[in-house]
């Protein structure tokens, strides 16, 4: 029987999911404040934790580096409103395994705890190695095909039959992964392993181990000899996400066994041999760090042999139709559902919203909807609140820290009173070109400068 932890200062919130939990068979726990939650991770044994975003006394992230350098094994789901899915989709990053949206719906917190407990580990303080096959199979993700799309497959295919060391830069949700996975099934090495490994989620303390093993009582709790990712992936593909987080000592050891094809486990005297092709990804730019001198000049440049620059969701308009259906038909597998399509209501506020997720937001704004659609269609009315009717966001103006041109504030404005005058009118397009004033012909030409799909 598996054991919960809910850490929610609503008391309200933990009472109602202790009781539908544990009539679902789990034994459960609560606490109300970050500290609570903490003292009682260290005192029990949790196989996974349901915790609020925002606590009276600590933050998501927080909560969740403080989690797993007490438990490294046990699960992390935060609890999150949509206004915070920029935050959730850290949250992730940091080490969690999922985030559900309020309000909670029973089906998917089942759904969710399910797929957390059922899953495997990269990241394991165990002596028993322990992998990830993350080779997808047919139909497991979607590329697009837009511009963008169309420049990014253009790159992979170009490097991937190379031995080159890629460096992939993306916001987080942008798809870094599988456009690691395309690079290594494209490759010679496809018939071998493709091992991941997410920096950003690896304490320091067990960096050393996981990336190149270490012998039987190398430290304290070491009681077997482990393979480290280097040598699991021998021949094939390593992936190092969120590689900017790794400390600098693991750095200096990383630099060498690119520049020498050789690792040394902690508590070898030996060293081993390893052919790894090496794809490293983050989401800020290493370059800044490396001169702001929080990143090893000499590893920068080793890791940037060739470079792919994964565009936002926001940018990749005319991909959010493939996508959306993409992932209806994705979450009707997972939840034994049947929903046959995406309304165009659907998909112009999609194209609206901003996205701050990317692709892994969209993927969940569909599974959900997908949950909760009593029909054939998911409509406006199965999406939350937040998208249809964004809140004003500075994110919209200041992306990356540069302000946007007047062009692009007068475009954002005109492309939402465009779509407003498309919904009022039913998607009749002389009806909304009278609301805007306009002619049909200008109408027709804004909605191709804006990839309105109508």
């Amino acid at each position: 029987m598996a054991s919960i932890l809910i850490v929610d200062d609503n008391i309200d919130t933990c009472k109602l999911l202790n009781s539908f939990l544990g009539r679902k068979g789990y034994e459960v726990d609560t606490a109300s404040t970050g500290s609570e939650g903490l003292r009682k991770v260290k005192e029990n044994k949790f196989d996974l934790i349901l915790c609020d975003f925002r606590l009276p006394d600590h933050d998501g992230l927080t909560m969740i580096e403080q989690i797993r350098s007490i438990s490294p094994l046990t699960k992390i789901v935060i609890i999150t409103g949509y206004s915070d899915v920029g935050l959730a989709v850290k949250s992730i990053k940091k080490g969690a395994f999922e985030y559900v949206t309020k309000p909670i719906i029973p089906d998917e917190i089942l759904n969710t705890i399910s797929n957390a407990l059922k899953s495997n580990v990269v990241i394991t303080t165990s002596d028993k190695p322990q992998k990830e096959d993350l080779k997808p199979k047919k139909d497991n993700f979607v590329i697009g095909t837009g511009e963008n799309a169309k420049h990014i497959s253009k790159l992979t295919k170009l490097v991937s039959p190379t031995n080159m060391t890629v460096m992939i830069i993306g916001e987080s949700g942008t798809g870094k992964e599988v456009t690691a996975q395309r690079i290594h099934n494209e490759s010679k090495r496809n018939k071998e392993p493709f091992i991941s490994l997410d920096c950003g989620a690896l304490p320091n303390e067990l960096a050393s181990s996981e990336l190149f093993g270490h012998k039987k009582g190398a430290f304290t709790g070491a009681l077997n000899d482990k393979k480290g990712v280097f040598e699991l992936a021998n021949k094939g593909t390593l992936f190092l996400d969120e590689i900017g987080n790794l400390n600098y000592e693991n750095q200096i050891k990383l630099l060498r066994v690119l520049q020498e094809r050789k690792i040394k486990p902690l508590g070898s005297e030996k060293d081993k041999n390893v052919d790894v092709r090496i794809v490293v990804a983050t989401n800020e730019d290493l370059k800044i760090k490396a001169d702001r001198g929080e990143f090893r000049e000499d590893l920068y440049f080793r890791l940037n042999e060739f470079r792919i620059d994964l565009f936002p969701l926001r940018n990749r308009k005319s991909d959010i139709k493939e996508f959306a259906n993409f992932f209806l038909k994705k979450a009707n597998s997972e939840l034994d559902k049947n929903v046959k399509s995406v309304s165009k209501e659907v998909l112009s506020i999609f194209k609206d919203y901003g996205f701050p997720g990317n692709i892994r937001e969209l993927q969940n704004i569909m599974k959900r909807a997908v949950l909760i659609c009593d029909n054939t269609s998911i409509e406006k009315d199965h999406i939350p609140t937040e998208i249809c009717f964004p809140q004003p966001n500075t994110d919209d103006f200041v992306r990356s820290g540069t302000e946007c041109s007047l062009k692009e504030i007068v475009e954002q404005a005109e492309r939402k009173a465009i779509i407003a005058a498309l919904l009022k009118a039913k998607y009749n397009k002389s009806k909304a070109a009278k609301m805007l004033e306009i002619d049909r012909k200008t109408l027709y030409n804004k909605i191709d400068q804006y990839e309105l799909d109508c």
